[in-house]
């Protein structure tokens, strides 16, 4: 569905930062929502969505178990 949207768990991407989870967010309601740039009245629900999928990223992340060879070196927490 989203292309440009990388894989953000280990080994794939040892080292994620919020900048990057929050940009996979963007590109997700992006697409859902058909819109690159919300008109004003939609901005707050567009920014909601962002950030509610980010965190949800977060947590999956935080909470994947990656097992077999090529695990790569342990992330850390991206949580606040």
């Amino acid at each position: 569905m989203c292309r440009s949207i990388r894989t953000l768990r280990p080994p794939m991407a040892p080292e994620v930062g919020d900048e990057d989870i929050r940009a996979a967010a963007l590109q997700y309601v992006r697409k859902v929502s058909g819109f690159r740039a919300p008109a004003a009245h939609n901005r707050a629900a567009f920014e909601r969505a962002v950030e509610a999928v980010a965190e949800a990223t977060r947590e999956l992340l935080d909470d994947l178990e990656v097992r077999g060879g090529g695990g790569g070196p342990p992330r850390t927490s991206t949580r606040s």
